[in-house]
Order: C-alpha cells, then sequence, then structure tokens
C-alpha cells in the first residue's frame, strides 16, 4: 500500500532528487559539459561553466519531475517504478508540482543571466519536448515515441555548445545526431526486457505493439545507423583517426549485442544491451574529448 503519512522520517530530500532522475540527468550532464568543451580550446568563463550546466540539470530535472507527475498513475504498474515518491505517496502531486515549478524557473534565471537567451530558449524547448510532447502524448500514442521524443533527450551537448559560443554549429548538430541514432537502440532494449510491464501499463513500447523479434530486428538496424552516424564527425573533420578508432570498436561492442538479442530467446540480453549502451555513450563522448585535445584541437568560438 502507497505510504501517505508525509512525516515519515523516511521522507526526505531524497525523494525530491529523485523526482529529477538523477541518473539519466547525469549522462546528460557529461554530454552537456563536453560540448561545452568541445566548442572551444579557450578557457570557458567559469560563470558560463557552472551556472551554465546547473540551468541545463535544473530544466532537465523539472522535465524529470513533470513525467512523475503524469506517469504516477502508470508508475505502480512496473516493478522499476513502484517504489517512486509518488507512487508510494511520500509526495503530493502538488509537491512533486511545485518542486518543479521552482527547479524549472530558476533553471531558466540562471542561463538567461549566465549564458544568452538562444540556450535559454532551446532548453526551454526540450523541457517542452520531453515533459509534454513526449510524455504527456507521444508515450501512449504511438510505438515510434521514442524515436520522435527522442530528439529532447539528445539536446544536451548543443546546449553546452551554445552556451559558450552562442550560436547553433553543424558540428554541435552532429552531437545531437549520434544522440538521437543512439536513443532507440538503448531503450527498445530495456522496453524488451520490460515489455510485460509496460503491457499491463498499457504503454505502447515497440515490444508490445510489434512483438520482441520485430523489435530486435529495429535495434539491430538502428544500431547500424549509429555505427554510421558516429562516423560523420570524423568524415567532417570535427574529430581525428583516434575518435574513428573508437567509435567504430565501440560501434562494433553494440552490434554484438544487438546481434546477441536478436539471436537470443528470454534471458537477459535486453539489460545487458542496455547496460552497454550507457557505457557505449559515457566513452564516446569521452573519446570525443580527448580526441578534441590531443589529436586535433580546433576553436569553434565566433572572432572577436
Amino acid at each position: 500500500m502507497p505510504n501517505t503519512e508525509l512525516n515519515n522520517p523516511a521522507v526526505s530530500w531524497r525523494d525530491y532528487l529523485e523526482l529529477c532522475k538523477p541518473n539519466v540527468v547525469a549522462l546528460m550532464m557529461l554530454t552537456s559539459v563536453i560540448g561545452m568543451l568541445l566548442a572551444t580550446d579557450q578557457s570557458i568563463p567559469l560563470s558560463v561553466f557552472i551556472f551554465g550546466n546547473l540551468g541545463i540539470a535544473l530544466v532537465a530535472g523539472s522535465a524529470a519531475a513533470v513525467n512523475h507527475i503524469v506517469d504516477r498513475h502508470v508508475d505502480d504498474k512496473m516493478a522499476r517504478t513502484l517504489n517512486r515518491p509518488l507512487v508510494q505517496g511520500r509526495l503530493k502531486p502538488q509537491q512533486a508540482t511545485i518542486f518543479a515549478l521552482v527547479t524549472g524557473i530558476f533553471g531558466m534565471a540562471f542561463l538567461l543571466i549566465f549564458t544568452n537567451v538562444l540556450t535559454a530558449w532551446l532548453t526551454l524547448a526540450a523541457l517542452v519536448g520531453y515533459a509534454f510532447v513526449y510524455t504527456m502524448f507521444l508515450k501512449r500514442a504511438t510505438p515510434q515515441n521514442i524515436v520522435i521524443g527522442g530528439l529532447a533527450g539528445a539536446a544536451p551537448p548543443l546546449l553546452g555548445w551554445t552556451a559558450v559560443t552562442g550560436e547553433v554549429h553543424y558540428n554541435a548538430l552532429l552531437l545531437v545526431l549520434v544522440i538521437f541514432a543512439w536513443t532507440p537502440p538503448h531503450f527498445w532494449a530495456l522496453a524488451v526486457h520490460r515489455k510485460d510491464e509496460y503491457a499491463k501499463a498499457k504503454i505502447p513500447m515497440l515490444p508490445v505493439t510489434h512483438g520482441e523479434k520485430y523489435t530486435k530486428i529495429n535495434i539491430l538496424l538502428y544500431t547500424l545507423l549509429l555505427v554510421v552516424v558516429t562516423t560523420l564527425p570524423y568524415l567532417t573533420g570535427m574529430f581525428g583517426w583516434l575518435y574513428l578508432a573508437g567509435s567504430l570498436l565501440l560501434g562494433a561492442g553494440f552490434l554484438y549485442w544487438a546481434v546477441v538479442m536478436l539471436l537470443s530467446e528470454g534471458g537477459n540480453s535486453g539489460m545487458k544491451t542496455f547496460q552497454y549502451s550507457i557505457f557505449y555513450l559515457m566513452v564516446l563522448f569521452g573519446l570525443m574529448l580527448i580526441d578534441h585535445y590531443l589529436i586535433e584541437p580546433v576553436t569553434y568560438l565566433p572572432a572577436t
């Protein structure tokens, strides 16, 4: 039964932190920070680096809190979300709503004051895309929800880039494209593993509507697309040979797990593929940073 006693000592700041989906936001912030560092080989103003990333993180946390609020009636049907604070009654929807508003407002304020208007508006667009377009509509409307809605989650490296430069550069868009192509195989691997829970919650994820085999084929195809997409930053001259070699090696690992999923029946291959996909993205963006500074540093800041 949900815990409705809000004076319970177990209720703490950790419940509010959980609203922000800290693991997801941490991965987003990694790509935002690297987006900033890739935008220039010059020093970044400390206020932009700290408050820019803090603003992006707060707005992302606000969007995650909205997701908790909207999905609280289906989260109680899924094992991985059953212990969320709203489901268990440790927090009320009104408290979560106030928290989402406060974090969103403070995040936008930091971006407007310490970075620039372009970054603030792009961050707000990402919030609207995830918290409202994806969570309230796409998630329940189409099995292609994660493909269409994935654009919002792919924005952080662009946001980091624009926070430093004040402009949208095609290299920053390539970083967005990488995460956009990564998102479907990443999330569908989890969806396969949690298919029964999504079906119980009546969420039309691809394995629920089209079956596991079809989803696994799509995971393999999107992984192949991802390998191709990750070569583009090398082909455009953004990165050098170190990045190319590393991205191909990481892509081979992703393809391995995609094939394992395709050939397996049951088992834990979906979760292992999901876990590898997180490792893949972290190491890939780390390689970008190493290559940028050690192999072919380039300045993209506009001339002053």
